[in-house]
């Protein structure tokens, strides 16, 4: 979707693109006041990436609000961008079989009052069937996060990675004071 050149990653290799979202969440800028997360749009039917995000990394989001954007929704910012069209119609642009790596939870609540990113997924009408996860949302801004329960019960399978649990929580909480747990 953008000039980078991605990198190629073996068809079903879920912990190589989880890695290469972590490496997007190492992008965005440490706060106390936000998790660093990173999301990889994939095209699992061709094995291509499609668009990569992290939090923070669009200084607007689709409706020009200022430096609120998850990394879910700069994934779904820049293809809408490439399509020309408005962010809720990409899903008559996406192939298939997308599928979309997160490492955290997308989020069920957003405290700034923008769309949640579960919310992003499903008005999507179904264009992303499987999420893969890192890691489940820290209850430390909103309390539990049901956004996996929200996505499963509209049929979007949720898929937990646990292996990069250590690695993406450290990632995620940089900025943060280190004695907060998950």
């Amino acid at each position: 979707m953008s000039d980078e050149n991605f990198p190629s990653i073996r068809e079903g290799d879920h912990e190589s693109y989880m890695n290469f979202a972590l490496e997007r969440a190492r992008l965005s800028p440490p706060a106390s006041t936000k998790f660093c997360v990173g999301a990889v749009l994939v095209d699992a039917g061709n094995n291509q990436i499609l668009s990569t995000g992290y939090s923070l990394e669009l200084p607007r989001d689709s409706l020009g609000d200022p430096g609120t954007t998850h990394a879910e929704q700069c994934c779904f910012i820049k293809i809408a961008q490439k399509h020309d069209v408005p962010e809720e119609r990409i899903g008559d642009f996406l192939p298939e079989k997308t599928v979309l790596y997160t490492t955290m939870e997308p989020c069920n609540k957003r405290l700034s009052g923008n769309r949640t990113c579960v919310d992003r997924i499903l008005r999507l009408n179904g264009a992303i069937k499987t999420v893969y996860v890192g890691i489940g949302e820290p209850e430390v801004f909103v309390g539990k996060n049901t956004g996996r329960e929200k996505l499963e019960a509209a049929g979007v399978k949720v898929v937990i990675l646990h292996d990069m649990h250590d690695r993406i929580m450290k990632v995620s909480m940089a900025g943060h004071d280190s004695e907060t747990k998950e």
